[in-house]
């Protein structure tokens, strides 16, 4: 069973991070959510990631939805979201990253060794795809203690 935080706790407050820090912090999470549609349908796939020069890396197989979705977007790219958080649940402190942009594949052969030697999957899946997202708009947000209210 997990830890409840108190009924009594103080509301928190959201404080918004700059760009550079949100960034750091994503690059800091060892995993987030992807967001892309698939049919006109939003789905959400939870990923390992890595931040290289301001880009979102994650490494894909060939069954998967966001494979068959930016296959054939390398110019364009898809629409993408994708968030990361670290949230204590007793606490109710931590922060939450989420980026949207385009997510496209990556071709480039250099490029393919260079993520593929730096990121490691988790999935037990031949993991011979590799999408990069470009964070176009960055909001992140740090829950902070609130001050009690006064009685």
């Amino acid at each position: 069973m997990r830890p409840r935080p108190p009924a009594d706790a103080p509301p928190r407050e959201l404080v918004p991070l700059e760009r550079a820090e949100a960034l750091r912090l994503l690059a800091g999470a060892p995993f987030g959510r992807i967001v892309f549609t698939v049919r006109a349908l939003p789905a959400i796939r939870p990923v390992n990631h890595l931040l290289v020069d301001d880009t979102i890396v994650i490494r894909t197989h060939d069954g998967a939805a966001l494979t068959a979705v930016t296959a054939g977007s390398e110019e364009t790219g898809v629409v993408v979201a994708y968030e990361a958080d670290a949230i204590d649940p007793v606490t109710r402190l931590g922060w939450s990253v989420v980026v949207t942009g385009f997510a496209r594949p990556v071709t480039d052969p250099a490029l393919l060794a260079r993520y593929r030697a730096l990121l490691s999957p988790w999935v037990n899946a031949s993991m011979d795809h590799t999408v990069a997202i470009q964070p176009d708009l960055v909001a992140g947000y740090r829950l902070i203690a609130g001050k009690a209210a006064a009685s």
